[in-house]
């Protein structure tokens, strides 16, 4: 079959995936489409599956995904802007990250395109702001194998830190923003949540060392961080729980706490200058004005979005999973985005010494 051909019946395809859904798809030209870097894998899968397939069956316009690490993207958006030479449109970052410096010199503005969703009662407040808009809120935290350990199963930092009485491998992230591993050893060294910033970076290093024997792998993209659950490499890792989530729902043997969690989350960047700017924008409206679409993704990845009625929708045992509020007042951190950004280059040359 030739290339012409296959396309031509993947077209007829989706017009028919449409027409079931009891959609007429719009029509939109042969060569419409948006360009989105995600970090691949399972997560990758969700999008496609419950974002960015509806989205090309109502609009036509097709979405292309390239896979890359957030270190990767950044690092990415930046030579594109700097160059002049964009080919990509769209990417998450780090809600961290969206207000620094650095990022709003790479990123389109989006205080006009915000506008329309001022007066939506189910978005948070924050939904839209001109540096991005919120994909979902998510939590970095503690995950581990329930059946690697007899009896107790690990809560805290401190137990990550406790190889005699949770034995095996453990395994952290390894990229550009060192901060939430610096703040898990903090944690495990009995400092208490509403000292934690700013960061005692020498103590936390210090802690690190400690455990460094065991730390069997340092991961730097979410498909990398699961693998030596599936392999049995370590039993407790630092991870997202979107990519714990996604572990579960192959039957893997995980489990998570959120009394040792880290309140995170992504915001969709328009790249300056991207060469389909109002496709991406078509994207994003979709997202923001599609709660069912939301609801799914979350369903899938574990993940809070930003309307509540996407959230109303969620299967009651899925939200039961879910960072609760009494876990976000008593337990979870909420990180300190400002001192983040303002230390990011002395956090990181500190970390890539050490790590070395």
């Amino acid at each position: 079959m030739t290339i012409r051909a296959a396309i031509r019946l993947s077209g007829v395809a989706m017009f028919c995936a449409a027409i079931l859904l009891g959609e007429t798809p719009v029509p939109a030209l042969a060569s419409e489409q948006v360009v989105i870097a995600t970090t691949g894998g399972a997560y990758d899968a969700v999008l496609r599956k419950w974002w960015f397939e509806p989205f090309t069956a109502k609009t036509g316009i097709q979405v292309v995904s390239v896979a890359a690490t957030n270190a990767e993207m950044r690092a990415k958006a930046t030579a594109m802007v700097k160059t002049g030479n964009v080919s990509w449109d769209l990417y998450p970052d780090g809600e961290i990250q969206v207000s620094s410096k650095d990022h709003l010199a790479i990123s389109e503005p989006l205080d006009s395109f915000c506008t329309q969703f001022r007066d939506r009662q189910d978005l948070v407040s924050d939904a839209c702001i001109p540096a991005g808009v919120r994909l979902f809120s998510t939590a970095t935290l503690m995950a581990y194998d329930p059946q690697a350990f007899k009896g107790n199963q690990p809560v805290t930092w401190a137990d990550m830190w406790d190889t005699s009485k949770f034995p095996g491998g453990r395994s952290f992230p390894n990229f550009d923003d060192p901060w939430r591993v610096m703040a898990a050893a903090l944690l495990a060294d009995g400092v208490k949540r509403e000292n934690l910033f700013p960061l005692d970076v020498d103590r936390a290093l210090k802690k690190l060392d400690a455990l460094r024997p065991s730390i069997s792998l340092w991961w730097k993209t979410g498909d990398q961080s699961v693998q030596g659950f599936r392999s049995s490499d370590y039993s407790i890792g630092q991870i997202w729980l979107t990519r714990a989530s996604a572990l579960k729902a192959e039957g893997r043997s995980i489990a998570w706490s959120n009394k040792a969690a880290f309140l995170v989350g992504d915001r969709l960047t328009v790249i300056r200058g991207a060469p389909n700017r109002d496709n991406a924008l078509k994207l994003i409206a979709f997202w923001l004005d599609s709660p069912d679409i939301q609801a799914k993704v979350c369903e899938a990845l574990l993940c809070t979005p930003p309307s509540s009625a996407a959230i109303m929708i969620m299967p009651q045992a899925v939200r039961d999973q879910m960072p609760s509020a009494e876990d976000v007042r008593d337990s979870i951190v909420i990180p300190d985005a400002k001192w983040i950004n303002d230390h990011a280059s002395e956090l990181l040359e500190k970390w890539n010494n050490w790590v070395r």
